[in-house]
């Protein structure tokens, strides 16, 4: 009840500096609607803005299942083999000195303006992190854990799969809570380069014709979509955590 209590707070604080910045510096609609005026659009419009919302959802989920898969594996991969640890990880600290905006026109160009390409954004942009607190959590399993395996007679696939991956759970869930943030700037950003549907899409065509109301109703959407998406999984992360704790 108290949490409920302190986003209301927050968010009557917030819509309430918005509307005095738009009085008090006389702002016109087209550079900064007031917060009634988005929440007519949002109604008004609420049957367009949930189709594109859809479809940037769908594109988000997607990236951040395959990218929490190919993460942990990676991982996984990368704590068990040395010479995957040469090889690999430098290519991966490259991967992220190349900015996301320069991927995206190329993966347009490769997958085309549907989907798999914002997907794959999406999954770019998470594949790093989850893989990275995966691994630092792998690798900073306590020792002496590891000796009473071997003392029982595991083996290193054993000691991966029963004392290295359990007790590295909550750095996985870490990553995936970063993941859930990242996911819809992935998205977003392939939407910008090339896209017929999606909140990017509806962004740059309301922008373009001059909605800024509109705008304003998908960027909000697409705020509370990402809210919810960190919420959910974070609850997930934890119930998931105490239900192995348990076990």
């Amino acid at each position: 009840m108290s949490r409920l209590i302190t986003i209301t707070t927050s968010t009557a604080l917030a819509l309430a500096l918005w509307q005095a910045l738009v009085v008090l510096a006389a702002l016109p609609p087209f550079i900064l609607p007031g917060p009634a005026r988005v929440a007519e659009t949002l109604w008004v419009s609420r049957a367009l803005i949930l189709e594109h919302a859809g479809i940037t959802a769908a594109e988000v989920l997607i990236g951040l299942a395959l990218g929490a898969i190919l993460g942990g594996l990676s991982a996984i991969v990368l704590a068990a083999s040395p010479m995957a640890r040469r090889l690999i990880r430098p290519m991966m600290v490259f991967s992220q000195a190349i900015p996301v905006f320069a991927l995206a026109p190329i993966l347009t160009l490769w997958l085309g303006y549907g989907l798999w390409s914002k997907v794959a954004m999406a999954l770019l942009i998470i594949y790093f992190p989850v893989t990275s607190a995966f691994f630092d959590a792998l690798m900073r399993t306590p020792q002496h854990w590891l000796d009473l395996g071997r003392i029982m007679g595991a083996n290193g696939p054993r000691l991966m799969w029963h004392i290295r991956v359990p007790a590295a759970l909550p750095g996985f869930a870490s990553g995936l809570r970063l993941a859930a943030v990242y996911a819809p700037i992935g998205a977003i950003i392939g939407e910008w380069v090339g896209a017929s549907k999606g909140l990017g899409y509806l962004m740059l065509l309301a922008n373009g014709r001059a909605k800024i109301d509109l705008m304003f109703a998908a960027l909000i959407v697409l705020a509370i979509f990402t809210l919810l998406l960190h919420m959910s999984v974070d609850r997930a992360c934890r119930r998931w955590l105490d239900g192995t704790a348990m076990g």
